[in-house]
């Protein structure tokens, strides 16, 4: 004799179990507070008991929420999965979600790939909002987003100038403290391989750079200024053309520690030591800087503590839509090892 599959237990069966309503029992699975503490011991009993799991697509009905969280991230494979900074902020985005019971939804996509199906699914029929990271100036998403009535976060900024519901490190402080440090070092000819003129990362971090200079009463020279992608291979491309302009160089600030290592690499192939000919600084103080030749002064953010901050900015935006989101800055600061 065969016996009949089991069926998945419904909302009724959880309902007669426990002896209440059905409307008490969906109630108390799509968490109302208007069900009695007794009333709601006992539904969760019959649903421990009978193992039953709550239809999503029925309970996002009646909630209007689909307990989903899109992270945005508009970069390439390669660089998402290859950069550290990348994986620290994911880190903390999904620690914060998972404390929250929310699931993450990873999508890659870069500028040309954003419209058509990422359009399409990011709608409150998918998700309860969006989180966006590592934009560029043309970028109208955010915009397209907000145009749908869902929620977005951005990490980083897309203008210098933008208000709201953003989470960024102070770029620019940074930046400062990095060329401080190699002034009071004794650096007078202080070259920086920089970000991407279209990213506000990359102009905030050389307007760091050039306020240092500045203080210092050092001039402005294009010549000691070539952008990177923050790639390792843009550093290392960066450094080959300052020392082709520049050989008298005795520094350089690096937008970002991979450029950093390029850079390094370059030095050292030129028969140029670290920090005595030149001194080195990155940024991010990624787990890289520890383990470069010679290990890397840098400035410190934490990218785990980003990805959290713009989570907690997101649920509080979600929780108050009426009131204007407050954008956080997070702390920089500079960690002194052997390259400088």
């Amino acid at each position: 004799m065969t016996r009949a599959p089991r069926t998945r237990p419904t909302l009724e069966e959880v309902a007669a179990a426990a002896g209440v309503g059905r409307g008490t029992a969906s109630r108390v699975i799509n968490g109302s507070e208007k069900v009695s503490d007794r009333a709601r011991q006992a539904v969760e009993g019959a649903i421990a008991e009978l193992g039953y799991v709550p239809n999503q697509a029925a309970r996002t009905l009646v909630t209007q929420r689909t307990d989903a969280v899109a992270l945005v991230i508009a970069e390439s494979e390669e660089r998402v999965f290859g950069e550290p900074f990348f994986a620290g902020v994911v880190r903390g985005i999904g620690s914060a979600l998972s404390d929250a019971r929310l699931q993450l939804v990873l999508l890659l996509a870069e500028h040309a790939q954003r419209n058509g199906r990422l359009d399409e699914y990011l709608t409150r029929q998918h998700v309860d909002g969006v989180l966006l990271l590592s934009l560029h100036d043309d970028d109208t998403l955010p915009d397209r987003i907000r145009a749908r009535g869902l929620p977005v976060v951005l990490g980083g900024r897309a203008t210098e100038d933008q208000a709201g519901a953003f989470v960024d490190a102070d770029n620019v402080l940074g930046a400062r403290l990095a060329v401080d440090h190699l002034v009071h070092r004794g650096r007078r000819t202080i070259a920086t391989i920089a970000g991407p003129a279209d990213m506000v990362v990359g102009r905030t971090r050389h307007a760091g750079y050039l306020a240092g200079l500045r203080a210092a009463g050092l001039p402005l020279d294009p010549d000691l200024v070539v952008p990177g992608d923050f790639s390792q291979e843009s550093g290392e491309s960066a450094m080959r053309v300052l020392l082709s302009r520049r050989p008298d160089l005795d520094a350089v600030f690096c937008a970002n520690d991979l450029m950093a290592a390029g850079a390094l690499r370059v030095l050292r192939e030129a028969g140029l030591d670290v920090p005595t000919a030149v001194s080195v600084v990155g940024f991010d103080d990624a787990p890289l800087a520890q383990s470069t030749h010679p290990p890397l002064t840098t400035v410190h953010q934490s990218p785990e503590h980003m990805g959290r901050e713009m989570v907690g900015l997101l649920l509080d935006t979600m929780a108050h839509p009426d009131e204007p989101p407050a954008p956080r800055l997070l702390e920089t600061r500079l960690v002194v090892r052997e390259s400088s």
